[in-house]
């Protein structure tokens, strides 16, 4: 790999804003960087890692947020136009990463800008608008506390160009609302509370508008693979049929079928309801059109306008299966619409719709065990299958009134308060809870659940293999190695900024030769497979180690009390469980194949040093030498 030339696909530029003093400057990327770290999250990673002291409030003005591209963003690769952004999460405490389709990435680059920084705090609340000949910091006194749609259309207005790309967060993130999102254009960039961490620093948002052009390093090998992955996502069954049909809702059937379907707060894995939240009820009642992210040929995104009843005219891009989910199963509620419309207002308020229905779900469960009074949820009626609670409660989260305030901190800090063993039942791994993914029916996933430096994202470890019968689900030899190789395929992917939904491209049991030769087409970085995977395992153990000085230990690898000691009690997984002994030893195994300490789950210094982290090591060195990883 040549580091005379530099690499194209970039801009090597990012820009560093700082609220706090008002200034903006400009930071060259230097290839050395991008040769050990890719992008995107790799990038961004290492960058707070070296730029964040220990121990800080992730909602003070100490934290720093990265919005980041990827090396193929703006170009015609497939899928590799999303935005990646970046902070420690005031949900988790760790390092978090979230990203989202639509055209923001494109727009950012074409600006001429690979990234932005946003550290310190601003006095009154700003946004920052990006153009191809200036960027500036401009009040935002006139967005503040207006809802993510509205605030898109008054900075378009502000611009005066329909064309701009707008990232905003909305009242949840204003209120500091620890799973607040930053919505781009009609995706959101939903985990982890980055719209908090936004908040705290009075920032409203980016509006960037971008006129450049992007270099590719071989226009004819670019042309030649993009063609070639064309194909191969279009001859493919999941992506050439059944997400461009019917999008990620068409897991709803597919999980529920499969016995693996979360419903009432994980109690049961499959739900009577399923058919009408269904790929197919969606489409017949609420579907509108497809949509398409930027150099996408796979259509997945539904946009969809409920037709009549109570939220009659509502419209959203999506909902997602994850939303479905967490809104519809999770809570017992069977109507698409009503899903469609909660997932819009979460959305509007700017807060994850995968937390905001699990901590619905896990109240009502405490309302069920007499946990929560009728006083303490305002005389909101918090029973399962109760469809006309759903709608006040979303509100209430996004705005902090009444029960609201408690679960706005998260399904973890408000079994805490609540205390009387409702942490037995809150549903959450590091803070972050569960999406609609089975711990107990996927035995391989669940380990890449308990070992995620996110907590329980299922974009650190992937179900897809396991749920389709490509890794038998029955059997838990090799688990830990097949884990590890899709964490790398996983981070990979999020440094070059590939759109897992195409895992079947990329993977997707480990990392494959097509997301190189895109990578390498563009980039003219001549990164091999076996290069790539080191790459890969050095970023995710600068991740690991981010964890390990936050306090993470192998304590925190752990599974919610339901999954470790409850079989699932019906369905075709009836019976299915990761007990608590199991996950120890498949823990053992997957630190020993990772180099770590397998009595704290600190990686070794040694596995750094080969993996070119001198400094790093000598970090966790120090830590395992205080003795503090017991």
């Amino acid at each position: 790999m040549s580091r005379a030339k530099l690499y194209k696909g970039y801009t090597h530029r990012l820009l560093r804003v700082n609220l706090t003093s008002k200034t903006i400057r400009v930071e060259d990327v230097p290839n050395a960087q991008l040769l050990k770290y890719i992008g995107g999250v790799g990038l961004a990673a290492r960058m707070l890692y070296d730029e964040l002291e220990p121990g800080i409030d992730p909602l003070s003005h100490r934290n720093k947020v990265i919005f980041m591209t990827g090396p193929l963003a703006g170009t015609i690769a497939p899928t590799g136009s999303r935005i990646g952004v970046y902070t420690k999460s005031p949900l988790t405490g760790g390092f978090f990463h979230s990203s989202a389709g639509g055209s923001f990435a494109a727009e950012l680059k074409f600006a001429g800008y690979d990234g932005v920084v946003i550290e310190g705090a601003s006095d009154k609340p700003v946004y920052l608008f990006i153009s191809t000949t200036g960027v500036k910091l401009r009040s935002a006194a006139h967005l503040w506390g207006e809802m993510t749609y509205r605030a898109h259309e008054l900075l378009k207005a502000d611009i005066g160009d329909e064309a701009a790309q707008i990232a905003v967060i909305g009242p949840a993130g204003e209120r500091m609302v620890r799973f607040a999102s930053v919505i781009a254009g009609g995706r959101a960039l939903g985990r982890g509370g980055i719209g908090a961490v936004l908040g705290s620093k009075r920032f409203k948002g980016i509006a960037v508008r971008g006129t450049g052009s992007l270099a590719v390093d071989d226009m004819d090998a670019t042309l030649k693979t993009t063609q070639h992955l064309i194909n191969l996502m279009r001859s493919n069954p999941t992506t050439g049929q059944s997400l461009v049909h019917f999008g990620t809702p068409v897991l709803v059937n597919a999980n529920n079928n499969l016995g693996v379907f979360g419903s009432r707060n994980w109690q049961r894995e499959t739900f009577e309801g399923a058919p009408g939240l269904s790929a197919e009820t969606m489409r017949e009642k609420i579907f509108v059109r497809h949509k398409s992210c930027f150099a996408c040929p796979i259509g997945c995104s539904k946009y969809t306008i409920i037709a009549d009843g109570p939220y009659k005219g509502s419209e959203v891009e999506g909902p997602e299966y994850e939303n479905i989910f967490a809104l519809g199963a999770m809570l017992e509620n069977d109507s698409i619409e009503i899903v469609a419309a909660a997932e819009r207002l979460c959305d509007d308020l700017g807060m994850d719709a995968v937390e905001t229905g699990v901590s619905i779900a896990f109240s009502m469960e405490a309302r069920e065990k007499g946990l929560l009074t009728e006083r303490d949820t305002g005389g909101l009626d918090l029973e399962f299958g109760n469809k006309a609670v759903i709608m006040p409660m979303v509100r209430a989260i996004g705005l902090r009134d009444g029960i609201g305030d408690l679960l706005a901190e998260g399904v973890k800090r408000a079994a805490e308060k609540i205390g009387s063993g409702a942490v037995e039942f809150a549903m959450q791994n590091k803070g972050l809870s569960f999406p609609g993914h089975s711990a107990r029916g996927l035995p391989g996933f669940a380990l890449g659940y308990a070992t995620g430096p996110r907590g329980a994202s299922h974009h650190d470890a992937r179900p897809t293999a396991e749920r389709s019968g490509i890794v038998p689900r029955e059997t838990l030899e090799g688990k830990p190695q097949y884990v590890i190789n899709v964490n790398h395929l996983n981070i990979l992917t999020d440094s070059m900024i590939l759109c897992h939904l195409a895992e079947a491209i990329w993977g997707p049991t480990e990392i494959k030769q097509p997301c190189i030769d895109i990578f390498n087409a563009v980039t003219g970085m001549d990164l091999t497979l076996e290069q790539a995977t080191t790459t890969a395992e050095r970023i995710w153990n600068v991740i690991r180690a981010f964890a390990v000085r936050e306090g993470l230990r192998r304590a925190d690898d752990t599974l919610p009390r339901r999954f470790l000691s409850e079989p699932i009690p019906e369905g075709p997984s009836k019976g299915m469980v990761m007990s608590a002994d199991v996950l120890e030893k498949l823990k053992d195994e997957y630190y020993s194949l990772r180099g770590w300490d397998t009595g704290t789950g600190i990686p070794l210094p040694e596995r750094l040093y080969a993996l070119d982290l001198p400094d790093i090591a000598e970090d966790m060195r120090a830590i395992l030498s205080r003795g503090k990883g017991v």
